[in-house]
């Protein structure tokens, strides 16, 4: 569904930014990347996906701090730019009580600065952007899956508030300026080019090393694992259906399958042919017992289905990932090497 403007993605040389990216290049679109590399985690990783990309004559990245005055503003305008997937942001919960004015930055001042160039271009016909499950705040294991039109205003984390911040700002742009928004919560996001910070990957690397893993929450949580491949699917399908002036809609992507963090790991053993050294450690600051997407929104919407099972997109990471071992490493996996 090409369109002869560009369409600018930030965060490209992030996890689901570059895969985005690069769904968007196979189809024949052109694509801006802005991207500035911060040192969360290992900065060749990101550095390695965004080479997957610069090969693509229809690719040009940007290294630049959404969070600058007139930066997105002047890429937009200059580009002729009418649709923007928003994904940069600080990532993390945990890391929010460490560093929290990283999230004010990203988070605030970077959304709003998105905010401020579609309004002020007059020509955004669909801006889609990043929240995450997290809104939801803390919610015990069982029941039914959250849905979009529950209040969620009981954030646990700074990273959570922020999230929910950038959808209160949205409404307000939606409401004042016209334009067209779509946010989507994404529910643990995982598979292969994943972020390092994620239990998933870090469990992977310390059951190689023969280390011992940290099982925080005693084990007793749960997560929506959702594959790289089907969220994707979510924000390209969401992409393309463009929302009515003032329309701001807000759509969970997951997969609508809450997997208990002992399955998890397990499902981890199984994959690596090797088992875990398991430390059980009590619930951190800012964790949640569990998530769980309710997706008819998403569906009516666009017809999302995940397709990809946790046993298979834990295989599709092991293999991955021990490719790059063999291939001698990269940043955080060149331990292991």
């Amino acid at each position: 569904m090409s369109d002869d403007s560009p369409i600018l993605v930030t965060g490209a040389a992030g996890f689901i930014g570059h895969a985005v990216s690069e769904r968007l290049l196979a189809r024949g679109e052109r694509v801006i990347g802005l991207d500035n590399f911060t040192d969360y985690y290992d900065v060749a990783l990101k550095k390695a996906r965004v080479a997957r990309l610069t090969g693509n004559v229809g690719f040009r990245l940007i290294d630049g701090d959404i969070a600058s005055p007139g930066l997105v503003s002047e890429l937009v305008e200059a580009n002729g730019v009418r649709r923007i997937v928003h994904l940069a942001a600080q990532a993390g919960v945990r890391y929010s009580i460490e560093n929290p004015f990283a999230y004010e930055h990203s988070n605030l001042k970077g959304h709003l600065a998105v905010l401020e160039a579609a309004r002020h271009a007059g020509h955004i016909e669909h801006l889609v952007y990043a929240s995450s499950s997290s809104v939801y705040g803390e919610r015990p294991l069982g029941g039914t899956g959250f849905r979009e039109d529950e209040p969620c205003t009981d954030p646990v984390s700074l990273y959570a508030a922020t999230k929910r911040s950038c959808e209160l700002m949205s409404q307000s742009y939606a409401t004042l300026y016209g334009l067209p928004l779509s946010g989507l919560r994404f529910f643990t996001v995982y598979g292969p080019w994943g972020r390092p910070d994620m239990a998933y990957y870090g469990f992977a690397q310390k059951i190689l090393l023969g280390q011992p893993i940290e099982v925080y929450g005693e084990g007793r949580m749960a997560r929506d694992f959702t594959y790289i491949d089907d969220i994707v699917d979510g924000v390209v399908g969401v992409l393309d259906k463009k929302p009515a002036a003032s329309e701001h809609r807000l759509l969970n992507i997951g997969d609508c399958n809450p997997v208990g963090l002992m399955d998890m790991i397990a499902t981890l053993e199984r994959a690596l042919g090797r088992p875990a050294i398991k430390l059980m450690r009590p619930m951190q600051p800012g964790d949640v017992t569990a998530t769980y997407a309710d997706i008819s929104a998403i569906n009516a919407l666009t017809g999302y289905s995940p397709k990809v099972s946790l046993a298979q997109g834990i295989e599709r990471f092991v293999d991955w990932y021990l490719g790059e071992i063999e291939n001698g490493g990269r940043g955080p996996m060149a331990a292991v090497a």
